[in-house]
């Protein structure tokens, strides 16, 4: 099959968080499966210097953007058989130090810049000789997507146009702008209406991809109910549901060959299932690495994330107040609102020896404290998948989750089955329940037999990339029946 991905990072040229990951996995392995892949990205500060080896692609952009005429070049990189990734060059828009803003501020020119991406995207996948069937779009920034292939396909000749998937990360990011921002799409005014691309008054770049796509996914199971409901849907969920005959959870997986506890260059000691040490010896190594007592019979916690309200960093906070008081080591690698980045330095500061904060991201620390904690945290409010949780489960680190999205489908509490259990989960989203729930992994701690019980349940759960690639191969050949 031959399918063109778009999205707005990819891993390892450029991230934020895991769609980055998601959408550099998928493509690796749905080539490595066979089929023909592309992958359209923007060309972000430092990715040419970082990767040499680009070279430039036949093909010149000159695309309107409203009034004006915005123009770009493509430049093309083959990291592997069957995968081109094809990167967008428009220094005016991605030559920035971030990617979608700084300092917690989006750039003011959001809708210019992912529009002008979203215009590349479709003009790339009808100029390429190789003709993708599937064009698979991720998030609100590339959203526009398959309202203009549908444009182009019903009124302007483009006959063989190929069909739509979108993939939902996370709807609460949406590209809301105002009505104003729809001129630059330079499509006609009967796409705006509350079944298209009209929300509240504005322009939804993520509501048009819901609205206009031949199929919609999202990336766990749950997740894929939840948005239907009033609760999850953040004013979607009437769109969502009347879609709801192509919309499909699909949980992510987790690249074995990058996340893995063998011969990992960002692990000190090498461990698995048969032999266990090392993951001891990864705990002591982190312990002094953060500045904290080396105590191999302390329980250590540990949370990698971006501190927003999403995350339940807050509840985090207050069940941390009260569970300090034990014997116990919480370590917090993430950054995001300063409110909330001021408050765990706090936290170190007055449990010093208890507690160790590194405040922005470190790809192998985020590694050292997956292999080096004995639990993992993550009290998300919601969360769509969660990619955390499944790296815990295959580091042998014990997750606390709420009962969530993707958090929900990946963990097993005893509760729910005492034979394959390999986490704790809680329900309601307070800083009480995630005080029994941690207080719980205590208690579990002690227990050696169930501890191992546990860990190695994790460690055989399957979230491999080869599941999740198949998955979505049935989607595509399903949309391409329609």
């Amino acid at each position: 099959m031959k399918i063109l991905l778009a999205s707005s990072e990819v891993h390892p040229y450029s991230k934020t968080g895991g769609l980055a990951d998601m959408a550099g996995a998928l493509a690796k392995f749905l080539a490595k499966a066979g089929n023909e892949i592309g992958v359209v990205t923007p060309l972000y500060q430092g990715i040419r210097e970082r990767v040499p080896e680009l070279k430039q692609f036949d093909w010149k952009l000159r695309l309107p953007l409203g009034w004006n005429w915005v123009e770009g070049a493509v430049w093309k990189l083959e990291p592997s058989s069957g995968l081109t990734v094809y990167f967008i060059d428009q220094p005016q828009f991605f030559q920035r130090p971030g990617l979608y803003g700084e300092k917690g501020i989006d750039y003011p020119d959001n809708a210019e810049r992912f529009i002008f991406f979203s215009k590349s995207v479709v003009n790339l996948a009808r100029y390429l000789d190789w003709s993708p069937e599937i064009v698979h779009v991720h998030d609100w920034q590339a959203g526009l997507v398959p309202l203009f292939m549908r444009h182009q396909k019903t009124r302007q000749g483009w006959g063989h146009a190929p069909r739509s998937c979108l993939t939902i990360h996370n709807l609460a990011y949406q590209g809301h702008f105002p009505r104003a921002y729809y001129d630059l799409a330079n499509l006609p005014w009967d796409y705006f209406h509350p079944g298209g691309v009209e929300f509240h008054g504005g322009l939804n770049c993520l509501k048009a991809g819901i609205a206009y796509a031949d199929s919609i996914t999202t990336v766990s199971m749950r997740y894929a109910r939840e948005i239907t409901t009033e609760a999850f849907g953040c004013g979607l969920d009437g769109i969502l549901r009347h879609r709801q005959d192509v919309l499909v959870g699909i949980l992510n997986g987790v690249d074995d060959e990058e996340w893995t506890t063998v011969s990992n260059p960002y692990l000190r000691n090498s461990y698995d299932l048969d032999a266990l040490s090392g993951k001891t010896k990864e705990k002591l190594a982190l312990q002094a690495e953060l500045g904290l007592p080396a105590a191999e019979k302390v329980p250590l916690f540990g949370t990698i994330t971006r501190l927003v309200a999403q995350k339940g960093v807050d509840i985090e906070l207050a069940a941390l107040e009260e569970m300090l008081a034990a014997d116990m080591q919480f370590v917090l690698l993430g950054s995001g609102e300063p409110s909330l980045e001021s408050a765990f330095r706090h936290l170190a500061q007055r449990y010093g020896g208890k507690v160790a904060v590194r405040i922005g991201y470190d790809q192998g620390l985020s590694h050292r404290i997956e292999a080096g904690c004995d639990f993992y945290v993550m009290p998300s409010r919601y969360e769509p998948c969660g990619l955390n949780q499944m790296y815990s489960l295959r580091y042998g680190t014990i997750p606390i989750v709420r009962a969530t999205g993707g958090l929900d489908d990946s963990v097993v509490d005893p509760g729910e089955n005492p034979d394959l259990a390999n986490g704790i989960k809680f329900i309601e989203p307070s800083a009480r329940a995630l005080a029994k729930a941690i207080r719980k992994a205590l208690v579990l701690y002690q227990d050696t037999q169930l501890l191992q019980h546990f860990r190695r349940n994790g460690m055989r759960s399957n979230f491999s990339w080869e599941r999740t690639a198949a998955e979505y191969l049935r989607v595509y050949t399903q949309t391409l029946s329609r």
